[in-house]
């Protein structure tokens, strides 16, 4: 593995909520509050956590779709958080996006063919002729076949679907893809099979993946690094086996308690959290988990515990290793 390609430093999210007669901000809600890792070029990085915890805004805080309220975001040694909306669209070549919904994410009014060829048009990239060309390359490398381009979204399944939005985000032959959650609405016959064409597209291109899900089984499939999220922070960072081995903060060992094992003759060890998930309006004091940990200290509702590197190298958000 090489240097990190894209780097994320202390990345934020705040959404006022304004109330009352003259609309001023009653509160804020910290989507995203301070959250840091890299990526590094040809591996993929999987971000889990529950829904609400920040990841979806993260990726797309990345992608620009949403602006963030601060922090860094360094790609190829430059802050794209400081480019133009013009240069940013360019940058876009580079940083491409797989979105969850393959239904809402296709223009149902357009055939494939116009849908993968778009954003060539967008970059000036090539004549007609080579274009559609590339358009045929692609489909039949996401396992459709080149005549389909001719077909319009809802003549097609999800699976398919997801297929076209691969082969849309592959077309401009980019560095980096967000994958947000992309097989969580299919078919699990259908999800081992768009991940298998992630990994091996990978292969093919040196492609770097982020790929967001709450799904910790398909996460460990295709991930080499995983981060877990938790109300907007990242509390840990680890190489993908060490963790799902030998997770240390007492949240990562919570949702891997709750991942189902196949074989009913085995017995697991369930950890039930206490209590619902904060708003992330109001977050607690301190550590975010510290209302629901089963292990929390008195320092940890006083003092936020700072993103630590641990001996075996992964990163940690927890008072149980100061």
């Amino acid at each position: 593995m090489s240097e990190a390609l894209l780097q994320v430093e202390n990345l934020k999210k705040y959404y006022p909520i304004k109330g009352g007669k003259f609309g001023k901000v009653s509160e804020i809600v910290r989507a995203v509050d301070g959250v840091s890792f890299s990526v590094r070029e040809g591996e993929t990085l999987g971000i889990v956590g529950e829904s609400g915890c920040g990841k979806s805004t993260t990726g797309r805080m990345i992608m620009r779709l949403i602006e963030p309220t601060e922090g860094k975001i360094i790609f190829q040694n430059r802050n794209i958080m400081e480019l133009s909306k013009h240069d940013m669209r360019k940058a876009r070549k580079d940083i491409q996006m797989i979105f969850q919904d393959p239904f809402a994410s296709l223009n149902p009014r357009h055939t494939v063919g116009h849908i993968i060829e778009e954003p060539m048009i967008v970059h000036k990239m090539g004549n007609r002729k080579q274009r559609e060309a590339r358009v045929e390359e692609l489909l039949e490398l996401v396992g459709l076949s080149a005549y389909h381009a001719k077909r319009y979204p809802h003549q097609f399944s999800g699976g398919q679907r997801q297929r076209i939005g691969i082969a849309r985000a592959l077309a401009v032959q980019p560095k980096v893809i967000i994958a947000d959650e992309p097989v969580s609405a299919l078919d699990v016959s259908v999800q081992s099979q768009v991940l298998n064409l992630l990994k091996d597209l990978q292969k093919k291109f040196n492609l770097t993946y982020i790929f967001i899900a709450h799904d910790l089984s398909v996460v460990r499939h295709i991930s080499d690094r995983v981060g877990v999220m938790y109300l907007g922070k990242l509390v840990e960072l680890s190489e993908s086996e060490i963790l799902y081995t030998d997770p240390k903060h007492p949240y990562t060992k919570a949702l891997l308690s709750a991942v189902p094992v196949p074989d009913p003759d085995i017995k697991t060890n369930r950890i039930i959290l206490e209590g619902d998930v904060p708003s992330p309006a109001h977050p607690p004091a301190g550590c975010t988990f510290h209302d629901r940990c089963p292990v929390a200290m008195d320092i940890c509702s006083k003092e936020r515990p700072n993103f630590k590197v641990l001996d075996d190298g992964r990163m940690i958000s927890c008072h149980l290793y100061d």
